[in-house]
């Protein structure tokens, strides 16, 4: 279920089901028609748990294509976004949106099941996890060397959630990234996260301190606030926009 939509999920999503044996998915389908408006989707145990797999699956692998184009438009001086939304008026093409990495406890996990059931037979898989995983790496090479211009920078982090609008920090490759700026020292980290207090060896600021410090930008997540940040104020900043915050 989506985080900030779980109870409409949980009611009004298609489900699968499928039991250990007739009798547990009869019993199973039962107790999901007390509550479930979607369909109910009768099948096996074995079924079932890798089409929840596969649905994860099917995410990572098309994220990483829009991962990989981002780095690719990065190169050829190409706007990523406007590219993207380009390619996405064919009728029969749907891009997702690029990011910093792919996170939480599903998409970035659910994969590695797959694999380890069929290593042989999941090269296209297994690629995917690997473009997604190193996308933390090229966005922290990035902000090096646009920190090089800058005596003693201050890099400012929107975002360490893993996804927009939520608080929920597991595995957020945002979270990844400021870490890695701050243990490597190239300059002053600084970070916004509206969802959350504090963290761990991280200097959180409110969003007008955090605007007002920073030389460098760096939108990792998309949270509500930071899209309606002014554009004026970006405006003398070197910006890192990763996720189109701003697009």
């Amino acid at each position: 279920v989506l985080p900030g939509r779980v109870l409409h999920e949980l009611i009004d999503n298609d489900r699968v089901i499928g039991g250990i044996d007739e009798q547990s998915t009869e019993k199973a389908m039962e107790f999901y028609q007390h509550f479930v408006r979607g369909e109910l989707l009768e099948t096996n145990a074995r079924t079932a748990e890798l089409a929840k797999l596969v649905e994860n699956t099917s995410r990572d692998v098309n994220i990483a294509f829009a991962n990989e184009l981002s780095i690719v438009c990065d190169q050829l001086g190409i706007d990523v976004w406007e590219l993207i939304a380009l390619a996405n008026r064919h009728p029969r093409v749907n891009i997702l949106r690029p990011g910093p990495g792919v996170g939480g406890h599903c998409i970035a996990v659910d994969p590695w099941f797959i694999v380890s059931s069929a290593p042989d037979a999941t090269q296209l898989v297994q690629t995917a996890r690997k473009i997604n995983d190193s996308k933390p790496n090229w966005v922290v090479d990035r902000i090096t060397d646009k920190a090089k211009r800058f005596k003693d920078p201050v890099i400012g982090c929107l975002g360490l959630a893993y996804k927009p609008d939520i608080d929920d920090l597991r595995e957020s490759p945002a979270l990844s990234i400021a870490r890695r700026l701050t243990a490597m020292k190239i300059g002053k980290v600084i970070v916004c996260e509206p969802n959350v207090t504090a963290v761990d060896g991280l200097d959180l600021l409110p969003l007008d301190t955090l605007l007002d410090k920073a030389d460098i930008l760096v939108a990792l997540v998309g949270h509500r606030q930071f899209k309606r940040i002014p554009m004026g104020r970006l405006e003398e900043k070197i910006v890192l926009d990763t996720c189109g915050v701003w697009r």
